[in-house]
C-alpha cells in the first residue's frame, strides 16, 4: 500500500508547532498544523514511522473517507458505503470513537452506535455471525468526527494512545503524561544539551517520566520501539513486511545509541514507596545504565555529575493535589527556588507548574514561558537561566531607602485640560501628615511611578495605569490621565470589615496628592462593584467635563466623573493602535463600539470605511464627538442597534472587525440579556460570516472565567494574542481582558 495517504495526526493542547516540527522531520509531505494536531500526507512507511518514533502524538488516523451527512441516518448510510470487508474480518472486533457535531446526535453514543451498526450490518453472514465490539483492544478502532454537515471517517492506527509507550506498568499518583513530558524537554532545548553531553536532574522526579523520555531522546531511542499492542496489527490492509522494515531500523538505531557512554541522568523522590516500582519501569524500558533514581529529599538536592557538566534542572512540582494546603505550596516553591539558586548555579531549569503564582515565589527570573495543558488543566513551563543576574530574591532595597531617592522635577503644564504625564516628586503638596499604613502605600506608589513613568516618557504616553492592587490592603486601581488621578475602589474582600475598608482608601486619598503632584481636586474617586447589565454604563454625575487625550495619531475624549469608565479603556491601548496599522483601505467593523475609539484609531489609520455599531445613544453620541475631534468626516457610520439582530439583518462585507462585547449587557434579543460566556459562539460566527476573503477579527472581553469555545477553534484559525496586547502597565494584571486573532482557514 504505497499509495499517497491522508493522515491526522493529534497531540494535547498547546505542543501543535512541536508536532508539525517533528512531523516535517519524519517526512511527511506538506504537514499543516491545526487545532490539536497536524494534517499530513504520505505513504504507509510514513505511518509506521510516526507511531513508532512520535515523541509528541497521541494518535495516528488514517482517513479513509470524507461524506456529507445531514443527520444520524445520513451518517448510517455514508459508512455502510464503504467496503469493509477490506479492513475487517467478520468473525474480528472493532470499537468506535465519535465527536462533533450532527444534529439528531445528541451524544457520542448514540454516534458511535450508529457507526458501529453500519460496519456490522455491511459484515454479517448469512448464518447471523458478525464482528463482536470490543472497546480495550480492538482488532479495528474507528475514529469520527462531524462537523459542517461533513463526516471524517478514519483508522486509528496507533490503537492505544502513543503516549502509553509500554514500559510503564507500575506508576505512582496522576503521573505526567510521557508526550507531554516530552513536549517540556523540547521545549527546554535538552536535545541541543544532550549533543554537547550535559547532564540532567530532576528534583522531585514521582514517576520519573522525564527521566525516561530524556534518556531515549539522548540514546535515540524510538519511545514506542517497547509496545507490542497497534491498532494496525489486526488490519487487513496491514504490511507486515515493511513494518518489520521500519522497527529492524529502530532497533539497530536504539543498539546503537545504547552502546554510547551514558549521559549523567538522576532522578531523585522523597517517597521511597515510589523507588522500586520507578526502577522497575527504567529497567523495562532498557535504561538500568542511563537512567539513576534515588531517595531524597528537595532540601538535600544537589545535582554532583561526575565530570563536573551543567545541564537542565528539570521539574513538576505539585500544584495543589499532593501537598493540599495553598499555603504549604508557597514555601515549597520559596524552598526550590532557594535550592536552585544555591546548589545549581551554571545550569538551566525547566520548571512545569500548574499554579505559574507559586512560580513566581522561586526568586529567579524566567526568560521564557510556555502555556501548556495537562489535560483539560492550564499550565505554564517556565525556562530559567540559573545565573546570579537573573535572581531577584534579596535584591529589593529597604523601604525606607526606596522612599528617599530622588526623583524628577515636576514638568510644567502647558494647559490643564490637556493632560501629559505627571511629574515625578517627593515633596508633598498639602501638609497631611502619613499614618505609618498611608506611608507604606505612599512608597510604592513612588516606586511605580517611577519605574511607569520614565516607561511613558519614552513611548509618549500621556494616560496609563499606575497601580492595580499592588498591596491587597490597599484595594484600588489607579490610572493616571495626565495630571488628574482616577481612582477606582473595589469591592473589599468580606474578610475586611467596612471600617479598615474606609481606613485604607482615607489613606489613599490622603498620600494621592503628595505623591503625584497635584492638587486634590484632580483625584477622582469611585467605587467599582460588581456591575450587570446595563449599570456599568449608568450615569453617575452630571458635570459633563471632558478632557482631550492623546493616543497615537488621534485625540479622544474622556470623562473622569460622569461614568464608572471614562470613555477609553486603557489596557486596549495597544490593541487599538494594531487596529490603526492594520486598517488602512480596509472596511473597519467595530461592535459593541462604546465611545468608538478604536474606530477612530482605525479611522486615521487609513480605513476605506469604518461601521460602528452599539446600543447606546449616549456613547454613540461620544463617539461622533471622538470623530469629529479627529475632522473625520460622515463616511464613518455610526449604527444605533443590538448587535446581535443588527448581524443578523447586515449583509454588509468587512476586512477587518473588532469585537469586544461586555459581560453582560440589556439585548432585545435572549431574553433581554446578553450574556458573553452564553453567547459568544453566536456572536463570533455571525461577525465571520460578514468577514471578507482574507480579513482579520478581533475577539476580545474582560470576563474574567470566561472561556472560548473549542469549537470556534476547530472551525477557525485562532490564535490567542492577548499577552501581545498588555503594555507594561497592565502586565501584572494579565487577566484584565483576554483578545483572540480569528480568521478563516
Amino acid at each position: 500500500m504505497r499509495e499517497t495517504l491522508e493522515l491526522f495526526v493529534t497531540c494535547p493542547r498547546g505542543i501543535e508547532g512541536l508536532l508539525l516540527d517533528e512531523m516535517k522531520a519524519l517526512g511527511a509531505q506538506s504537514p499543516r498544523e491545526t487545532h490539536s494536531g497536524v494534517s499530513l500526507q504520505g505513504d504507509m512507511q510514513l505511518a509506521y514511522r510516526i507511531c513508532l518514533w512520535s515523541r509528541l502524538a497521541n494518535r495516528v488516523l488514517l482517513i479513509l473517507e470524507r461524506f456529507p451527512v445531514a443527520d444520524a441516518q445520513g451518517l448510517y448510510e455514508g459508512v455502510a458505503g464503504i467496503d469493509w470487508s477490506q479492513h475487517l474480518l467478520p468473525e474480528g472486533s472493532l470499537a468506535v470513537d465519535f465527536g462533533g457535531i450532527l444534529p439528531g446526535v445528541d451524544n457520542t453514543h448514540f454516534g458511535a452506535l450508529k457507526v458501529k451498526d453500519a460496519i456490522v450490518d455491511g459484515l454479517r453472514k448469512a448464518d447471523g455471525s458478525r464482528p463482536s465490539v470490543d472497546r480495550v483492544n480492538p482488532d479495528l478502532r474507528i475514529n469520527v468526527h462531524c462537523r459542517s454537515n461533513e463526516a471524517q471517517l478514519a483508522i486509528d492506527l496507533s490503537g492505544h494512545s502513543l503516549h502509553q509507550r509500554g514500559y510503564r506498568l507500575q506508576q505512582g499518583a496522576a503521573p505526567l503524561k510521557e508526550n507531554l513530558a516530552a513536549a517540556i524537554l523540547l521545549r527546554a532545548g535538552w536535545p541541543q544539551l544532550a549533543e554537547t553531553q550535559g547532564a540532567l536532574a530532576d528534583p522531585m522526579c514521582g514517576s520519573g517520566t522525564f527521566l525516561v523520555e530524556a534518556a531515549m531522546m539522548a540514546a535515540d531511542m524510538a519511545p514506542n520501539l517497547q509496545r507490542e499492542q497497534w491498532g494496525f496489527s489486526h488490519w487487513l490492509q496491514h504490511d507486515p513486511a515493511l513494518w518489520e522494515t521500519v522497527r529492524a531500523e529502530a532497533k539497530q538505531r536504539a543498539e546503537a545509541g545504547l552502546a554510547r557512554e551514558p549521559l549523567w541522568i538522576r532522578g531523585y523522590e522523597a517517597d521511597p514507596r515510589l523507588l522500586q516500582p520507578l526502577r522497575n519501569n527504567i529497567q523495562r524500558a532498557g535504561l538500568g545504565n542511563w537512567v539513576k533514581v534515588y531517595q531524597g529529599e528537595l532540601a538535600t538536592f544537589a545535582p554532583s555529575p561526575d565530570k563536573g557538566q551543567k545541564g537542565l534542572i528539570v521539574c513538576n512540582p505539585p500544584y495543589g493535589e499532593r501537598l493540599g494546603e495553598a499555603a504549604s505550596l508557597v514555601y515549597l516553591y520559596q524552598k526550590l527556588g532557594e535550592v536552585l539558586r544555591q546548589q545549581c548555579e551554571g545550569w538551566q531549569a525547566a520548571i512545569f507548574t500548574g499554579n505559574p503564582d507559586l512560580g513566581k515565589r522561586m526568586g529567579i527570573r524566567s526568560h521564557k514561558q510556555y502555556a501548556l495543558f495537562n489535560g483539560a488543566l492550564p499550565c505554564k513551563l517556565l525556562l530559567m537561566d540559573l545565573q546570579p543576574e537573573r535572581y531577584v530574591t534579596g535584591s529589593a532595597k529597604p523601604m525606607q531607602e526606596r522612599s528617599n531617592q530622588s526623583a524628577a522635577q515636576p514638568e510644567q503644564q502647558a494647559d490643564s485640560r490637556q493632560p501629559s504625564a505627571p511629574p515625578v516628586t517627593d515633596a508633598p503638596q498639602t501638609n497631611a501628615r502619613l499614618s505609618e499604613s498611608a506611608q507604606m502605600f505612599a512608597n510604592r506608589l513612588k516606586k511605580n511611578l517611577k519605574n511607569l513613568g520614565k516607561w511613558a516618557r519614552q513611548q509618549d504616553i500621556s494616560c496609563y495605569r499606575v497601580y492595580d492592587a499592588d498591596m491587597p490592603e490597599f484595594a484600588v486601581a489607579i490610572d493616571l490621565y495626565g495630571d488628574w488621578a482616577h481612582v477606582q475602589e473595589y469591592q473589599a474582600p468580606e474578610t475586611i470589615s467596612e471600617d479598615k475598608a474606609r481606613a485604607r482608601l482615607q489613606d489613599v486619598l490622603v498620600a494621592l496628592p503628595g505623591v503625584l503632584g497635584i492638587p486634590p481636586a484632580q483625584v477622582v474617586l469611585k467605587q467599582r462593584l460588581r456591575q450587570s447589565g446595563s449599570a456599568q454604563y449608568q450615569r453617575m454625575d452630571r458635570k459633563g467635563e471632558f478632557l482631550t487625550i492623546n493616543e497615537g495619531q488621534v485625540k479622544l475624549l474622556v470623562n473622569l466623573t460622569d461614568y464608572l469608565d471614562t470613555g477609553v479603556f486603557l489596557d486596549h491601548r495597544p490593541l487599538r493602535l494594531r487596529l490603526a496599522a492594520e486598517a488602512r483601505n480596509k472596511r473597519f467593523l467595530n461592535l459593541f463600539c462604546y465611545t468608538a475609539s478604536a474606530t477612530v484609531h482605525a479611522a486615521v489609520g487609513g480605513a476605506r470605511s469604518t461601521t460602528s455599531v452599539d446600543l447606546s445613544r449616549t456613547y454613540l453620541d461620544w463617539a461622533r464627538r471622538n470623530l469629529s475631534l479627529n475632522g473625520l468626516s460622515d463616511l464613518h457610520q455610526l449604527v444605533h442597534a443590538d448587535v446581535m439582530q443588527w448581524l443578523e439583518e447586515d449583509r454588509g462585507e468587512y476586512d477587518l472587525i473588532f469585537i469586544d462585547p461586555p459581560t453582560f449587557s440589556n439585548s432585545k434579543r435572549l431574553d433581554d440579556v446578553f450574556d458573553v460566556q452564553r453567547d459568544h459562539v453566536r456572536l463570533i460566527e455571525m461577525a465571520m460570516d460578514r468577514l471578507a476573503t482574507g480579513g482579520v477579527a478581533y475577539f476580545s472581553n474582560n470576563f474574567r472565567r470566561f472561556r472560548l469555545d473549542a469549537a470556534l477553534q476547530d472551525k477557525y484559525e485562532v490564535s490567542d494574542i492577548s499577552a501581545q496586547t498588555l503594555d507594561k502597565d497592565f502586565q501584572r494584571n494579565t487577566r484584565i481582558h483576554r483578545t483572540w486573532r480569528i480568521s478563516r482557514r
